[in-house]
């Protein structure tokens, strides 16, 4: 039976129903998975106390940090408390904004929040709604209404956390416009493996005009079958000479520094949330992602990393690479690639019996198309060896 509330005016009328209240918490809490954006079931957590009750059973999270500053941009000041009760009481508002040297101040933001802080997540209070999912009053700081919250912070009141998703603004790695670099790695304690693909230019048009000679200062054959293994894979003797080596000599060093600075800044998340079966650190760019599954994540908490002495990140082990190139690649949609190479990376003291860094499902399998596809041509090319000390 309904209840019914007196109105002076109208008379006696059917209280109204809140139709909310008939769905099951279960399908509730399936809902909230599928938005999984950490602002917006900052939200919803003020929508009613139920929602707020159910928001921290959350599974699957996505974490976007749109902005990183620097010290310069914050001088000392009165933090604005929150005004709001509970755990749930300060949401972060991001706003987006330059990147100032992303890989320096990912420690700042990613991990937990000092007071010294000198790079952090930039939150503003003019940007959004004000409800949300902060730590609570730790660590806060404040300049004329902007707010600053680590991700370490705003996830801590996730109870239920099994699959997380950090995005940054951008790749720790700049480099030059119409150059490709995109890398994948995957930790435990250390590194497990690491593939990247880069190539000098890329050209999107199927019928743009390649010069005679491409960046890396060897002459292109422009004919329907190069790349596709005419020259039997060998890498022109000019490589060695106009610096083409030496910059992929760059790009992987860059990409394993990246990967292990990375995966060195997400150790209190991993240790706080130990339902966590999935991780991935991103970037909007597409640069560089690092990949922790459950078996991972055990390990790191089991087995603490071993810590680069010369900076924040995890030491990189000594290394077998496995390099191949293809002056001239082209893709089955139109996409060009000069200069592309692809280098597969695993530990030196990694047992046989794990995956052969020559697979090329597992190769294909780290890039989205076009570049999976590129992946698999490349591997059909001939091999080149290398190590790499630890560092």
């Amino acid at each position: 039976m309904s209840s019914v509330y007196s109105d002076p005016i109208h008379g006696t009328h059917p209280e109204p129903i809140d139709h909310f209240d008939r769905l099951p918490d279960s399908l509730l809490l399936l809902v909230f998975n599928m938005i999984g954006d950490v602002k917006a079931l900052g939200r919803c957590c003020v929508v009613s106390r139920r929602f707020h009750a159910l928001v921290p059973q959350v599974e699957n999270v996505v974490v976007r940090v749109d902005c990183v500053i620097s010290d310069d941009d914050c001088s000392p000041s009165s933090s604005v408390k929150s005004r709001a009760a509970g755990p749930f009481s300060t949401l972060f508002r991001l706003v987006f904004g330059g990147i100032v040297k992303p890989l320096q101040a990912l420690g700042q933001f990613l991990g937990p929040e000092r007071p010294s802080l000198n790079k952090t997540l930039n939150t503003s209070s003019s940007s959004s709604l004000s409800v949300g999912l902060g730590g609570g009053e730790d660590g806060e700081m404040d300049q004329g209404g902007v707010t600053h919250h680590s991700p370490t912070q705003v996830l801590r009141n996730f109870n239920e956390l099994r699959f997380l998703r950090i995005e940054l603004p951008g790749g720790e790695l700049g480099i030059d416009d119409g150059v490709l670099l995109k890398w994948r790695a995957d930790f435990g304690s250390t590194l497990d493996s690491c593939v990247i693909l880069g190539a000098a230019s890329v050209f999107n048009n199927v019928h743009f005009q390649v010069p005679g000679h491409g960046n890396d200062g060897f002459c292109i054959n422009n004919g329907s079958n190069v790349g596709n293994g005419d020259d039997n894979g060998s890498i022109p003797e000019s490589f060695y000479t106009n610096g083409g080596l030496k910059l992929r000599v760059v790009w992987t060093i860059s990409s394993l520094i990246a990967a292990s600075a990375r995966h060195y800044l997400l150790q209190s998340i991993i240790a706080e949330h130990k339902t966590l079966d999935s991780l991935v650190l991103t970037d909007a760019d597409g640069q560089g992602m690092l990949c922790m599954n459950g078996e991972q994540l055990e390990e790191l908490r089991v087995k603490p990393l071993s810590a680069s002495s010369a900076s924040k990140r995890t030491l990189v082990p000594a290394l077998n690479m496995r390099l191949w190139y293809a002056p001239h690649l082209d893709l089955p949609d139109g996409v060009v690639l000069q200069g592309a190479t692809l280098v597969a990376i695993r530990p030196s003291e990694q047992s046989a019996s794990k995956k052969e860094v020559s697979d090329a499902s597992w190769l294909s399998s780290a890039f989205e198309e076009p570049y999976g596809t590129a992946a698999k041509m490349l591997v059909k090319r001939r091999t080149y060896c290398l190590e790499m000390n630890s560092f």
